[in-house]
């Protein structure tokens, strides 16, 4: 059976430990698989395509397939016109004849289910509007790597909740067990889908969320902070008003330390200082940034080697 990694809930509670495991392994011995057979020895041909503006999604996964043994083919999603010049049907049975894998990083997420259901092959979500998947694994790590256990411990997202980063950390805040805090204005919080959605994983995991919409709330005693650009990509028309409405959540110095003397700081990246976090809370001593923008290649190389593995019919 062909599984994929289209959004963060496709892996249960176990797997999401298992990778995550595999992961560690990975980062702690990352050229192994130059010299032993790896999972994508042949080399196998990964296709990644990228609609959206990319640097570490393209640069980890190039250099992640390679340690693995396999070629990275990039594919130009602008020149392939995807949905345009042929459909994703057609392009899923294409690439799915290349390729081992297809990694995508695009807007829609439902296109990126129809690549999934054509393909034949195994299909990653490398970004779309709802959902950034790898970049959680890559941010459940660096938080494993700095607090040990994930289960139990406090997560606070700070600002627009309503993004893919927000929806990501719901899901997979729940399922590692976590109790994930949303802080956002008024109409920006994540939809009640996917708050209903983390709301039944976090139930058999022993985890939580929860709707905080006072940042000063919800960052107390908090473990992990977290925040994003207020500015997604496709909403740059609104950085002036987005602005003004996101002024209280910015993750500054006073509001980072409402929570535990020892959390630490996350970001996706990129940031843009002054706006959604401080100069001295990003290049801060709390400050995991850059150990999280080096693990989305070991998180990477971890659910690669996952999808690839034999599965029983």
């Amino acid at each position: 059976m062909t599984r994929h990694f289209l959004r963060d809930d496709d892996l249960s509670p176990a797997e999401q430990a298992r990778v995550l495991e595999l992961a560690a392994d990975l980062k702690a011995a990352p050229y192994d698989a130059l010299h032993h057979p790896g999972p994508l020895a042949g080399p196998r041909t990964v296709a990644m395509i990228f609609d959206k503006p990319t640097l570490r999604t393209q640069a980890s996964f190039a250099a992640g397939i390679a340690e693995l043994g396999g070629h990275p083919m990039l594919v130009d999603g602008t020149l392939a016109g995807i949905g345009v010049r042929e459909s994703v049907e057609d392009v899923a049975r294409v690439l799915g004849r290349q390729a081992s894998v297809i990694v995508w990083r695009t807007f829609a997420q439902d296109h990126l289910e129809t690549m999934a259901a054509h393909a034949g092959v195994p299909v990653v979500n490398a970004l779309t509007d709802d959902f950034h998947p790898c970049q959680l694994l890559a941010d459940l790590l660096t938080v494993r790597e700095h607090k040990g256990e994930l289960a139990g411990l406090t997560v606070a997202f700070v600002g627009d909740g309503a993004c893919n980063m927000g929806n990501s950390w719901l899901l997979a805040g729940a399922t590692a067990g976590m109790h994930v805090r949303v802080s956002s204005p008024e109409g920006y919080a994540p939809g009640p889908d996917m708050v209903e959605a983390a709301a039944v994983i976090a139930a058999k995991t022993r985890g939580s969320v929860a709707l905080e919409p006072d940042p000063v709330a919800a960052v107390t005693g908090a473990d992990v902070l977290v925040t994003d650009t207020w500015v997604s990509m496709g909403k740059e028309a609104e950085a002036g008003a987005r602005g003004e409405v996101f002024a209280a959540y910015r993750l500054g110095v006073e509001l980072v330390a409402g929570a535990k003397p020892d959390a630490i700081v996350m970001h996706c990246l990129p940031a843009y200082r002054g706006k959604e976090i401080d100069a001295a809370v990003i290049d801060g001593p709390q400050s995991v940034v850059w150990d999280e923008a080096e693990n989305r290649r070991h998180a990477q190389k971890a659910v690669l080697t996952w999808l690839m593995e034999p599965r029983d019919e």
